[in-house]
């Protein structure tokens, strides 16, 4: 079977054309020594009883998860706590972040509509206590999709009236107005990344997304009584006084819950990792966190925006309760 190359153009079965990997081939400089991973990103192989449910469900029902299709190294601790997260909107993004392997190109308008009931029936099957559902940026639909996401969320609460729904969420171009379709689908929490610090955001991110653009969606959403979470990748070069500057942002923005983790390099044609931060520094990125003021930091090198999200959850509702 042939395989497309990684940063090469390739049609998809639906016609959309797209980038493998989401960003094109680059000169590699031949003499930049490779960073050798440290030995705590071994982990153990996944296993449980939930696993092997839930692993079995996904193979006979052939249903799609993130945390299966970007082999993340947390699947078996979050599908033993019924914990999956899936993907909305197709596979294509309309951006090209240098951080992510996500396939880049032009839908035109794509849409599968009945997506929001096999999302549902998905949630259903798996017998899920919490979701997480993700997207890829469509900023070639008119709401940026936001419709589309609001029906998932509608289609799953009303199947699975006890499931927790996090969406980690498009920007929609900081459009409010389609931000709100969204917000009033019945969600429980609001993730919308930021992913570095302010320095690093145009190096790393999108030109259409951007450092204000998302504190501003982050702070319409606290502001309308939903729980806010983003999150952070470590290693790209950024300093102690920035990452606590961009934790202040992020605090005073009303955001509840945020992760940590270190970024690892997809392909070669994507950004270097710059350094590998140990666990000790997560620790003190931690207490940082909870000394500014945020209510739930989950910090590590393997952790990613979906890790265990299901306890961040309960942990700010014990707190909020108490």
């Amino acid at each position: 079977m042939f395989k497309t190359q990684s940063g090469k153009k390739y049609k998809q079965r639906d016609g959309i054309v797209a980038i493998k990997d989401g960003i094109k081939i680059q000169k590699i400089n031949t003499n930049q020594t490779a960073m050798i991973k440290p030995n705590w990103f071994k982990v153990p192989l996944p296993k449980g009883a939930n696993f092997r449910d839930l692993k079995s469900i996904v193979s006979e029902y052939r249903l799609a998860t993130v945390c299966e299709e970007s082999k993340c190294p947390n699947i078996g601790e979050c599908w033993n706590h019924r914990t999956a997260t899936l993907m909305v909107l197709g596979s294509v993004c309309t951006r090209a972040c240098r951080f992510c392997a996500v396939d880049t190109g032009n839908p035109k308008g794509w849409l599968d509509s009945y997506e929001p009931e096999h999302i549902a029936k998905t949630v259903a099957f798996m017998n899920l206590d919490y979701v997480v559902v993700t997207s890829v940026d469509r900023d070639d639909l008119e709401d940026g999709g936001a419709t589309h996401i609001a029906s998932c969320v509608l289609e799953t609460k009303t199947l699975c009236p006890k499931v927790t729904v996090e969406v980690l969420s498009p920007d929609f171009g900081g459009n409010l107005e389609h931000l709100d379709i969204l917000l009033n689908s019945g969600l429980d929490v609001f993730a919308q990344n930021l992913e570095t610090v302010k320095r690093l955001t145009q190096r790393v991110r999108d030109p259409r997304a951007g450092y204000e653009q998302t504190l501003k969606v982050l702070e319409y959403a606290a502001t309308h009584g939903v729980i806010t979470k983003s999150s952070l990748m470590l290693g790209l070069g950024e300093t102690f006084e920035e990452m606590q500057q961009t934790m202040t942002d992020l605090f005073n923005c009303g955001v509840k819950i945020l992760t940590l983790g270190q970024y690892l390099r997809p392909t070669v044609n994507h950004l270097p990792v710059e350094q590998y931060i140990s666990p000790e520094t997560f620790r003190d990125y931690e207490f940082l966190g909870h000394q500014i003021g945020l209510k739930e930091v989950v910090a590590g090198p393997l952790v990613r925006s979906s890790y265990r999200a299901d306890q961040s959850y309960k942990r700010l509702n014990k707190i909020t309760n108490d």
